[in-house]
């Protein structure tokens, strides 16, 4: 297996197994609408030769709005916009999946235009506020969103969505059994702790279709005490399979993980501290039969090539895909050098500052 060979998810046929994994690029107006120089960010990384390109996180509601220029698709208002997108990358050759995500208790009360909603109204380090929790009823208008959202993501010409289960986002406060204090059907052991995120899967996969694939997001530990471990992870993972899920990606961490947990992690190094989370993928690979695919600091060839030597089906990139879009289509032709980011995060600020991510460093 190499990183270029042909595969599917589901019904999805892809022309690789590199994967752009969700990034947030801050080139979203107020109403959560692309601008035109971010849907020319996603042509590039079509045009560089990534197969499967993932957008940064899409709210199906504004109450689950955390950061500025974030994407909202809630309306067939927007979906004109979205359909040039989805358009772009397609003209490339490329494939693209929507993430959907409520950001729940890391929500902000700014973007949200309400006091954040979570499972449990606890005290977090990775929350702003005690959020309110969830009555039975918002958990049913939150599922229903996502459904109607996914719905609007294959309207647009999405070829699959994701999921997002990790880092610390509503459906990931759900899996945790330090956030999660529940005591009706939706708290207490893992598989109630699952409920929601498998109700969900159901909800998108009735409306969109059995034959649009549906991914997930999922962390295979928090790095966190009290949080979701690997063994309720790898239990997670089992139930998405039987559950129809179609792939995957196996992250870990939170905002409150620190340093050396943290999702995003700085002084990644080629060839020592990459693939950081590929353990945890390996164990959730051994218990499900759909693809897996593996993130967390991947910068050079040889190590994408140990990550499939270890099963894995696809490795995902994000950062390295900032600083040089092409770097598939480079390595394709056969210069394998390493990516030359740096790991120093720097290339978020502009999407805050500039509506829109960018590296910092010269290239």
């Amino acid at each position: 297996m190499t990183l270029f060979q042909k595969t599917n998810i589901g019904t999805l046929a892809l022309s690789n197994r590199a994967v752009r994994s969700a990034t947030w690029e801050g080139g979203a107006d107020a109403d959560g609408i692309p601008s035109e120089r971010q849907i020319n960010l996603y042509k590039e990384l079509a045009e560089g030769g990534t197969g499967l390109i993932i957008t940064g996180y899409i709210v199906p509601c504004a109450d689950g709005r955390q950061t500025p220029g974030q994407m909202m698709l809630k309306d067939q208002a927007a979906l004109e916009v979205y359909r040039t997108l989805t358009g772009a990358v397609h003209t490339e050759g490329a494939k693209i999946a929507g993430q959907l995500v409520h950001c729940g208790g890391q929500s902000t009360e700014r973007m949200a235009g309400r006091k954040p909603l979570a499972p449990s109204a606890v005290e977090a380090p990775q929350y702003s506020s005690v959020p309110e929790e969830m009555s039975t009823e918002e958990i049913e208008r939150i599922k229903s969103a996502f459904a109607y959202t996914a719905g609007l993501c294959k309207e647009a010409g999405f070829d699959a969505v994701q999921l997002h289960a990790a880092h610390g986002y509503l459906i990931n406060q759900f899996l945790s059994p330090a956030l999660n204090k529940r005591t009706d059907e939706y708290g207490g052991n893992i598989e109630n702790r699952a409920r929601f995120l498998l109700e969900v899967l159901a909800e998108v996969k009735k409306t969109a279709g059995a034959d649009f694939p549906v991914m997930v997001k999922l962390n295979g530990s928090d790095n966190l005490e009290g949080g979701l471990d690997i063994e309720d992870s790898v239990q997670v993972a089992a139930m998405l399979g039987k559950a129809g899920a179609d792939a995957i990606e196996v992250s870990a961490g939170t905002p409150a993980s620190g340093k050396e947990g943290a999702p995003v992690r700085t002084g990644i190094k080629c060839g020592i501290n990459e693939g950081y989370n590929l353990g945890y993928a390996k164990r959730i690979r051994s218990a499900v039969s759909l693809p897996v695919i593996t993130v967390g600091g991947y910068r050079s060839y040889e190590e994408c090539r140990k990550a499939f030597e270890a099963g894995m089906d696809f490795v995902s990139f994000s950062r390295p895909l900032i600083k040089e879009p092409a770097i598939i289509k480079r390595w394709e032709r056969g210069d394998t050098a390493p990516s030359g980011c740096i790991s120093c995060n720097g290339c978020f600020k502009p999407g805050l500052k500039e509506g829109l991510i960018r590296c910092v460093i010269n290239k």
